[in-house]
């Protein structure tokens, strides 16, 4: 079985400032998108928001990369080119957990750190491909998944099943440790036995439970299989979301 951490929504570089902490939770701001969009900030009720946190770069009339889309207990999460190319080659499939994690701070931009907001219990895999159509399982959204629209790679694919996102910032679902840089996380002890892609390199793990995560990049996969304390942490974590 295998845990994806996930990077997803606003940071300095993609949109311009982290998502914020709203009277105690968590709201991850989509990305921006200039194509193959049918969903703005606006339709999503971040119109406000995210005009604050980018200082008026985006409105609500901007167009969002909305994904992923999290509707009625469910999840849809779409991936394409060379991060697909990554997930494939690390059979994740079916079973499997994204953890979406991206970088959050209060309102005023203090406390900057990357959390856990959200999960995806993968329970189908849809393979778009390079020209979708819109069809099932993705009928019913109330808004069109991004990667249903426009042209992509020939590997573009959308993960659903089970998700929810987290109702308040818990202290167990920050990443981050405080007081370092924001890529310097806190993570369980068996995370570096078992491994995590882009992170094979000893020297980016500063302790036993602290890792110097790399600069960029959109999906760490990790394979815990056998592992039972692994599998408790991921239960807790899945708890705390969901609570």
């Amino acid at each position: 079985m295998k845990i994806v951490f996930s990077r997803k929504g606003f940071d300095s570089s993609a949109g311009g400032s982290p998502s914020p902490i709203i009277d105690g939770r968590p709201l991850s701001i989509p990305i921006p998108a200039r194509d193959r969009s049918a969903t703005t900030y606006g339709d999503l009720g971040l119109g406000e928001v995210v005009e604050r946190m980018s200082k008026g770069k985006h409105t609500g009339d901007s167009l969002c990369h909305n994904d992923p889309m999290f509707e009625l207990g469910k999840c849809y999460f779409g991936q394409t080119g060379n991060a697909q190319s990554h997930l494939r080659n690390n059979d994740v499939g079916l079973g499997d957990v994204f953890l979406f994690f991206g970088l959050f701070s209060n309102l005023d931009g203090s406390d900057r750190h990357h959390r856990i907001y959200g999960y995806l219990k993968v329970e189908g895999i849809v393979l778009l491909g390079a020209n979708p159509q819109f069809k099932q399982p993705l009928h019913g959204l109330r808004n069109q998944h991004p990667h249903t629209i426009g042209s992509w790679n020939d590997n573009n694919t959308v993960y659903f099943g089970a998700g929810n996102t987290a109702k308040s910032a818990r202290e167990e679902l920050r990443l981050s440790k405080p007081g370092e840089n924001v890529s310097v996380w806190k993570v369980p002890n068996w995370l570096k036995d078992a491994g995590l892609t882009f992170h094979l390199d000893t020297k980016r793990w500063l302790a036993r439970d602290t890792l110097q995560t790399v600069g960029r990049g959109q999906e760490f996969v990790t394979d815990f299989s056998g592992r039972s304390d692994a599998g408790r942490w991921l239960k807790k974590i899945l708890k705390l979301i969901d609570d």
